[in-house]
């Protein structure tokens, strides 16, 4: 139980420093240094410990992937790509609600904070003679841009819970997709009821339009199918996309440093520290006895711990970084037990009064708050229970 305690106040201290502001990687350092007063270490072997998990090529893995996530949304940005992508889904969308939700759903294809500020005019302007509350436009808005956090490698969180758990990219993938399909599917009962089915007039779509899509199939498929490295993908594509709109070496030099930032590096620093100190304090044996001594489910831990920190921090990296070094030394866990943990973290960051596209998405439209939850209470339900069912049926029944 004294365990329990001791990383609970550990806990709550990340969580203060997040809610101050604190970067995750600083919060984790800092939430590291705790462990030092609570617990007695070997000094001999520890650093020894941390060079072996620092030169890991599952961390050097994560770093490249996580700094060329950042260059790869760069390089779409600097060629024009991005921008073509939504013209492109006008173009090729006939039916008026997904020419509505296409707006959210292109642009939410890249993790850049701020990105519902630019979706929102867009929603705004497709819905202007609609009969549609400010509230409803608010929840499309932000419902249909956060399906591809739950399975898009572009985003940090996935690609960091895999990272932590060992389980592969691939499988993560494949198992949250249900949760990513429900979650587009519920918005259309919740919202878009006045919006007749009606279809616009078709236009010629080109292929050069078209092809502003290869970049993120080009990633995707030989991760999921192929089973390639994500950096791999992403550098790969980052030098076929500069040399293709012809730009110099000098310039795909510059996009390619965009993504190596000192804030990735702190968080992947803060993500194997605060994981080996977990492990080198005793602390998750003394909670993996005390659960099992309790009687407590596996499961009810593996579902509450992300979800309440997801809920507090708003972020997806700040409930992966702080609870999945812990759930994935607390029992052999199977890749279920990681999905289930992964979207039940989520949900909480889609409940959570701090994420920030809820909070801009909030400011642009003058809407109210609670009639915009009432709306993303509903689908978080639905996802949630759509995700426990898929854990049970895989887990006791495959």
């Amino acid at each position: 139980m004294i365990d329990i305690l001791k990383v609970s106040f550990i806990f709550l201290f990340i969580l203060f420093l997040l809610r101050k502001k604190i970067s995750i990687g600083y919060a984790l350092l800092a939430g590291s240094l705790i462990f030092l007063i609570f617990y007695s270490f070997d000094f001999k072997s520890l650093p020894y410990k941390l060079i072996k998990s620092f030169t890991s090529s599952t961390s050097i893995n994560l770093f490249l992937s996580l700094t060329l996530i950042k260059s790869f949304e760069y390089a779409l940005r600097q060629t024009g790509l991005m921008q073509k992508m939504t013209e492109a889904s006008q173009t090729l969308l006939t039916n008026k609600k997904l020419s509505i939700l296409s707006m959210p759903l292109i642009i939410g294809m890249l993790p850049s904070l701020g990105g519902a500020y630019l979706s929102a005019p867009m929603v705004d302007s497709a819905t202007k003679n609609l009969e549609m509350s400010k509230e409803e436009k608010a929840f499309i808005n932000y419902w249909y841009r956060h399906p591809w956090e739950l399975v898009l490698p572009l985003y940090p969180g996935v690609v960091l819970a895999s990272a932590i758990s060992g389980i592969s990219l691939r499988k993560l993938i494949l198992l949250n997709l249900p949760a990513a399909l429900i979650l587009f599917i519920s918005g259309f009962f919740l919202s878009m009821h006045g919006v007749k089915n009606e279809k616009k007039a078709s236009k010629n779509v080109s292929l050069k339009i078209l092809s502003s899509f290869t970049p993120i199939v080009l990633v995707l498929l030989p991760v999921i199918i192929f089973k390639i490295d994500l950096f791999i993908a992403l550098i790969a594509n980052i030098l076929i996309v500069c040399l293709y709109h012809k730009k110099t070496i000098k310039k795909t030099l510059s996009i390619i440093k965009y993504g190596f930032t000192y804030d990735v590096f702190l968080l992947v620093a803060g993500v194997i520290i605060f994981k080996e100190m977990l492990q080198a304090s005793g602390a998750v044996d003394g909670i993996a006895k005390a659960i099992t001594q309790s009687g407590i489910p596996y499961l009810v831990v593996f579902i509450t711990l992300p979800l309440l920190i997801g809920l507090i921090t708003g972020i997806s990296i700040g409930f992966v970084g702080s609870t999945f070094p812990l759930l994935t030394h607390l029992k052999e866990t199977l890749p279920y037990e990681i999905s289930i943990a992964f979207v039940s973290g989520y949900v909480g960051v889609l409940l959570s009064p701090l994420h920030l596209c809820l909070i801009l998405t909030r400011e642009y439209f003058k809407a109210d708050m609670i009639g915009i939850y009432r709306k993303i209470i509903s689908g978080c339900i639905v996802i949630f229970f759509a995700a426990l069912i898929e854990f049970v049926v895989l887990r006791y029944y495959s």
